[in-house]
């Protein structure tokens, strides 16, 4: 909620670039929270303050290229560049984290660049790891666009109608509460009249066991 409000505070074009560059950097290889970023402008698109298509394109475009980029980065760094990367982000890319990303791309091979774009260690090794492998690029590229795309139109439109659902059915629910406060704000009245009179009957023979015996 709080990087919703953060990218609701500025203009629609500097909230694309944003959502296109943390998703792009983290796709080079940095663990930074890009999943993060397009649910969270996915469910802003649906309150009407940024559009939906625009959200989906600076996604997919942040993807593709970040993963372009961090190929590159890897063919060129091989895998000493992602042990040292490991080093300094051992809670992300560590040495246990690469050795399953390594075991999905011999299993999968470039299946694993199209999948990865929907799992959280993949998402953030795929490009460099693809490179360091030697993954041949024209195909790391159609798995890469494939993923990308699929992945930033499909999260954000699955978010953006389930965020428009949720504020009809809010929408209605606030007009079903009103009506309830008030129906319940009518019983109580109602409930704390009687109560009120209540004393007053039976405050009478009270008043008469005080009477004085003489008197009677």
């Amino acid at each position: 909620m709080d990087v919703q409000h953060l990218l609701a505070a500025l203009p629609p074009g500097v909230a694309y670039l944003i959502v296109a560059a943390v998703i792009g950097v983290e796709s080079m290889g940095v663990p930074l929270p890009g999943e993060i970023v397009l649910v969270s402008s996915a469910l802003l698109a649906a309150t009407g303050v940024i559009e939906p298509h625009w959200v989906a394109t600076a996604a997919a475009a942040g993807a593709i290229v970040g993963d372009s980029i961090g190929y590159a980065i890897g063919r060129r760094g091989g895998r000493p560049l992602l042990v040292r990367l490991g080093r300094r982000f051992p809670k992300h890319l560590g040495p246990a984290q690469l050795a399953r990303a390594e075991q999905s791309f011999a299993r999968h091979g470039v299946w694993a660049v199209f999948f990865g774009r929907f799992v959280a260690l993949l998402r953030i090794l795929a490009g460099p790891l693809a490179g360091a492998l030697h993954v041949p690029y024209r195909r790391f590229l159609l798995a890469n666009a494939a993923g990308g795309l699929v992945w930033a139109f499909g999260t954000t439109y699955l978010l953006f109608s389930v965020g428009r659902a949720a504020e009809h059915w809010l929408k209605d629910l606030s007009w079903a509460g009103l009506a309830l406060a008030v129906l319940a704000g009518v019983v109580s009245t109602w409930w704390l009249r009687r109560r009120a009179h209540r004393p007053a009957a039976v405050e009478v023979p009270d008043e008469a066991q005080r009477v004085p015996a003489g008197d009677r």
